[in-house]
């Protein structure tokens, strides 16, 4: 299972105040907390900081991997951010955030990928728009690993994305998402995924209860990979209880090293 922090994000207010302020002690907090909560990956976006977001991406990746040893994913509509970030990024293989099968973004990407050795996320998005059925996610899924493998990228290096939409404008969303986690894990066993987890309960009440029942869902139907908040407890304790249940967690090592820190409290 991976777990990609998804705290540092200029989209978080306290997180945009801290890039401005260049308050480097605050974003080094965040991170730690994020790794000792159990993160594996550190996401790092800095989008919403136009015409400054190269800059910014080059101080943030600098100033987090002063003090924690994991792995970044350099996440960024830009190019050129991506660059910046992975061109500095130093703790094991970076993971960049991400593809898409549009044109355009495609043929951005994929240089950055092989030139880095990067894992890829890679959402189910095409130039016809987004998918609406599991049949759609499957066919862009298809096509997306297809491409890749050309370009020499393992497929342990993918994490497809299937697009969680909410359920809030359409009932069948989260049914539609558990179906295509299925048909890709069918199609490509060796191919992980992840996703935006609580994009599901957007507009809708008591979201917390929503997210943390698709979780157990989402894993059930084949997902290993979330980018979420790690710190928060209920959601990481129900993560490692899930492993348990469906056999990824030997002797429940986790499940019980969760249940020591006190996750169940």
């Amino acid at each position: 299972m991976l777990i990609i922090g998804e705290l540092i994000n200029t989209s978080r207010k306290a997180i945009r105040e801290a890039v401005e302020a260049r308050n480097a002690e605050y974003i080094q907090e965040v991170a730690k907390q994020q790794a000792a909560a159990g993160a594996n990956y550190l996401d790092v976006n800095c989008g919403t900081m136009i015409g400054q977001e190269i800059e910014c991406m080059k101080w943030l990746v600098e100033t987090v991997q002063e003090v924690t040893d994991l792995p970044l994913c350099i996440d960024s509509p830009d190019e050129g951010a991506l660059r910046a970030g992975l061109s500095l990024a130093k703790n094991g293989q970076p993971m960049i955030n991400s593809i898409t099968a549009e044109e355009k973004r495609y043929n951005a990407v994929i240089p950055l990928v092989k030139e880095y050795k990067a894992k890829i996320v890679a959402l189910c998005i095409e130039d016809a728009g987004m998918p609406e059925t599991a049949e759609d996610r499957l066919r862009i899924a298809t096509n997306l690993v297809q491409a890749m493998e050309k370009e020499g990228i393992a497929q342990d290096d993918i994490y497809l994305d299937p697009l969680i939409k909410p359920l809030s404008t359409n009932d069948k969303y989260g049914k539609s998402v558990l179906d295509a986690i299925m048909l890709i894990k069918k199609q490509f066993p060796a191919v992980h995924l992840t996703c935006g987890l609580s994009n599901i309960s957007y507009g809708l009440p008591n979201r917390a209860v929503l997210n943390r029942l698709f979780v157990v869902q989402t894993m059930t139907a084949g997902m290993d990979g979330y980018i979420l908040n790690p710190t928060d407890k209920a959601m990481m304790g129900i993560v490692y209880a899930s492993m348990a249940l469906l056999g990824q967690d030997r002797y429940c090592s986790k499940y019980l090293k969760a249940h020591r820190k006190g996750l169940y409290e």
